[in-house]
């Protein structure tokens, strides 16, 4: 695909985020994420995406440090043509036991403009086609809104992606399967081709 669009790939958290992991300690969010994250941006390389890892670093970069990473890429580049998608793991609480929530979200800011909402839009169809969206009811547009930073402080389009319950027993079972990483994965780069389809249509 020939595009001029940029793709920065948010991995949550670091290695000494306290919790952020199942309550038998197989998942460790730090750890999916960062696989996931390398494994979507290399997908999208070999479509001949400029796709780049927000944070190579295993350590917990500071929000403040992540958002200003994306905005100099916008200034450098022009916010137009740069997109932040940043994946997460869900949980229902932060008590080490298990929960019955299950399923996938995606997240804008509550500012969010009209790119934001358009490649949040492209997440959800690909979770409901997929079957990824779980036991929860979903917001009409299909998509949350909330005031989280990488969606609220940076300057171009962004969203969040909430993979799946790190503490739901079968959630994680199938985060940790090579179908479940290869589904998430799909779903990420299917989404993102989408979005870079309509931009360019624009």
């Amino acid at each position: 695909m020939q595009t001029t669009m940029i793709i920065l790939i948010d991995n949550g958290h670091g290695v000494e985020t306290p919790g952020k992991r199942s309550p038998d300690g197989r998942l460790r969010e730090y750890a999916w994420a960062r696989e996931i994250a390398q494994r979507i941006a290399i997908a999208l390389q070999r479509e001949g995406i400029d796709a780049r890892l927000l944070v190579p670093e295993t350590t917990d970069i500071p929000l403040s440090v992540r958002v200003r990473r994306v905005n100099d890429v916008c200034k450098a580049e022009g916010t137009r043509n740069v997109c932040v998608v940043s994946i997460h793991n869900n949980a229902a609480g932060a008590d080490g036991r298990w929960h019955d929530a299950r399923g996938f979200a995606v997240y804008v800011a509550n500012n969010a403009g009209q790119g934001s909402r358009r490649l949040a839009a492209e997440f959800y169809a690909g979770a409901k086609a997929r079957g990824l969206m779980g036991n929860r009811a979903t917001p009409p547009q299909g998509f949350w809104q909330a005031s989280l930073a990488m969606c609220r402080d940076t300057k171009c389009a962004a969203v969040l992606t909430e993979n799946l319950f790190q503490d739901n027993i079968k959630d994680v079972q199938y985060l940790l399967s090579s179908e479940g990483k290869s589904a998430i994965v799909d779903l990420h780069v299917n989404a993102i081709l989408n979005y870079i389809e309509t931009c360019e249509q624009r």
